[in-house]
């Protein structure tokens, strides 16, 4: 995992830029400071991970000092709490399951009002909620090309009494969740023959799938492997699943800290990272195997935040 630069060569750079900003400009004001390290926490799968690597490099590379070792940290059971204690300080969420899963709130599919109120539940923690980026990633109901052709399936809603003979796979956590197995059931009135725990949302699944392992999966509606194993992804026509727009998440005292450059950057960074761009960005890691970090450094460089 790539952290802050350090060292005799990273001080030497740093101390030039300050002096070439300066000297040009005579306006200092959008380099940082010094201040506290920004811990950048993320969960435990790909997308996350990414995204974790794409503001955590996009903020190295403006000359923040940042600590990425707490990606991967683990499920939002684990998260939550690290950046309210102060052990990590930003983690990309997503902004229905962040209310829903976090607080016990209801999200809807308005991604401001739905940001909104988790801002209010946040903000006794001392955690301020950035603006949400375009990007929405949703829990999405995937099935073989060959089962939805065999059973015509092509919404959730179609497997309706053809779903007590079928395996679903999805992530441990899926059975107490109410955008998985219960809102599958309270929604659609749909009980599986069997729950298989794999991962969340990620190669486990995905082999389990196309194996014949499970019938139906529980996948990201932004996982480029759906379009690039011929998988059908089924529509939601029960409405299910809320607005999930990428949304930063950041402790309140790394921003007194740094002031409204930082906070700028931030949501300068979300403003450009889109549905599309972000299923690329998937697609790359998950079927051409190239590594989170090299994901995030080659698409911070095509839009300007690269260092």
């Amino acid at each position: 995992m790539r952290t802050s630069r350090n060292g005799v060569i990273g001080a030497a750079l740093v101390a030039f830029a300050l002096v070439a900003a300066a000297c040009g400009s005579g306006d200092d004001a959008s380099v940082p400071t010094d201040g506290p390290t920004i811990t950048i926490g993320s969960f435990n799968f790909g997308e996350s991970v990414i995204l974790g690597q794409v503001y955590g490099q996009g903020l190295d590379a403006a000359g923040y000092p940042v600590d990425l070792s707490k990606l991967e940290a683990g499920s939002r059971e684990i998260v939550k709490p690290a950046i309210e204690s102060g052990e990590i300080d930003l983690v990309p969420e997503y902004v229905g399951s962040a209310l829903e899963v976090g607080f016990g709130g209801e999200p809807t599919a308005d991604t401001d009002a739905t940001a909104a109120a988790l801002a209010e539940a946040f903000e006794s923690s001392g955690v301020t909620v950035l603006e949400p980026a375009p990007a929405q990633d949703k829990n999405g109901i995937v099935v073989t090309r060959a089962l939805a052709d065999e059973l015509g399936l092509e919404k959730v809603s179609d497997l309706a009494g053809q779903e007590a003979d079928l395996v679903f796979g999805g992530p441990p956590e899926c059975p107490n969740r109410p955008r998985c197995l219960i809102g599958l059931s309270d929604t659609y009135g749909l009980t599986f023959a069997e729950f298989k725990a794999l991962d969340v949302g990620g190669p486990l699944t995905v082999a389990a799938l196309e194996g014949g392992e499970i019938d139906v999966a529980l996948l990201f509606t932004t996982d480029g492997t759906i379009a690039a194993k011929d998988f059908v992804l089924l529509d939601d026509d029960g409405g299910l699943q809320p607005a999930e727009n990428i949304v930063p998440i950041i402790r309140q005292e790394i921003l007194d800290a740094y002031g409204d450059d930082l906070e700028n950057l931030i949501n300068d960074i979300s403003s450009k990272i889109t549905t599309d761009e972000l299923t690329e960005m998937n697609r790359r890691f998950g079927f051409d195997r190239i590594d989170a970090d090299v994901v995030a450094k080659e698409w911070l460089a095509a839009n300007g935040f690269g260092a």
